[in-house]
């Protein structure tokens, strides 16, 4: 049977899920994003899980009260798309989930088959409507900044796709803070539709956005999706100073293992899991509950294979932190090199 959603409903675990405005558009969004780029081919992501293994995972996120489902055109080259449509198709009416899709990332070997021009947007988009078995996408975000292509093509395009009605909003992910300014000037001086939410990198071992993006989307209404909120999974225990750790994703992600295996991280680790102790919780919750709290934040994507994390997320969404809490959770941090604006590649 369809799962029947909406705001006046509970979710069938103990928390009503949280509604809020995306940014300062009308469209109303879970408090926690579900992301799928594990759901696919392990070719792509070796902790990837295929259709009959990610049909539980989407049921327990429409029970939980979940509503966003964030997918991109590149995840296993298309099959997250056909295995998200599929699913929300078979569990739940169109109009009761918000559905994000990207654009940017390399789908094929032709020169046009990446990038934002409006050649490889128009075709992209129709051909995620396609997988994704729906006339229209929510949220259609750019998936990274293309320094290749007038920023103008790009926006006018865009415009384009919402006038078309193939999507109703537009998003963005990581780039610089000038270069989104920059999207979003030339979309207001000509008229056209610009991004209501910016999707970057942020969580407790990554808070660079902090200096410019953030402030700059706070200031413009923008909203706030990060990716990556509980740091690839390095908050739930199973990760290893000397590298590696337990699970078959902290073994073979390498993104991870470059990114958040410092001491520092450990010691950041270790405040969380202070804190964690002192409200009854899980490390990983503390760690979605400091983004959460976080000015701006509208719904992080959480991306997981275990629909155990999906219920951690849900219940990160009402631990209260007091200024206590978050002093002892940032004191520790110092700045480190930015990271994720290059052009989207595997397992963004």
């Amino acid at each position: 049977m369809p799962t029947k959603m909406g705001e006046d409903e509970p979710n069938q675990g103990e928390v009503p899920m949280q509604y809020v405005n995306l940014g300062r558009s009308g469209l109303k969004v879970s408090r926690v994003c579900f992301g799928t780029s594990a759901v696919g081919s392990p070719a792509f992501q070796q902790w990837a899980i295929g259709e009959d293994e990610a049909r539980p995972l989407f049921r327990k996120a429409l029970d939980l009260g979940i509503n966003f489902f964030d997918t991109a055109d590149m995840y296993s080259t298309g099959l997250s798309e056909e295995i998200t449509g599929r699913l929300l198709g078979e569990l739940t009416p169109r109009d009761q989930v918000m559905i994000a899709t990207k654009v940017c990332g390399r789908m094929g070997d032709a020169p046009n088959d990446e990038g934002l021009g409006r050649k490889h947007i128009m075709d992209a988009i129709d051909a995620s409507l396609r997988r994704l078995g729906t006339d229209h996408v929510d949220l259609y975000v750019i998936h990274r900044f293309d320094g290749q292509t007038p920023i103008e093509e790009t926006m006018e395009a865009l415009n384009d796709v919402v006038r078309a009605g193939k999507a109703r909003y537009l998003g963005a992910s990581s780039m610089a803070a000038f270069q989104f300014a920059k999207m979003r000037f030339a979309a207001e001086k000509n008229g056209w539709s610009s991004f209501v939410s910016m999707q970057n990198l942020y969580n407790l071992l990554y808070r660079e956005e902090e200096r410019e993006m953030i402030p700059y989307c706070v200031e413009e209404g923008v909203a706030l999706t990060p990716w990556s909120p509980m740091a690839r999974g390095f908050f739930a225990g199973n990760r290893r100073r000397e590298g590696g750790g337990e699970t078959l994703r902290a073994q073979t992600d390498q993104k991870a293992q470059d990114l958040f295996y410092r001491e520092l991280d450990f010691e950041i680790a270790e405040r969380a899991d202070a804190v964690a102790e002192k409200h009854g919780v899980k490390p990983i919750q503390i760690a979605l509950a400091w983004t959460l709290h976080k000015t701006g934040v509208a719904s992080p994507v959480v991306g997981t294979v275990k629909d155990a994390y999906l219920e951690d997320a849900v219940v990160a969404v009402d631990i209260a932190l007091d200024e206590e809490d978050m002093t002892r959770l940032e004191e520790l941090y110092q700045p480190r090199a930015v990271f994720g604006f290059e052009m989207a590649g595997r397992g963004a």
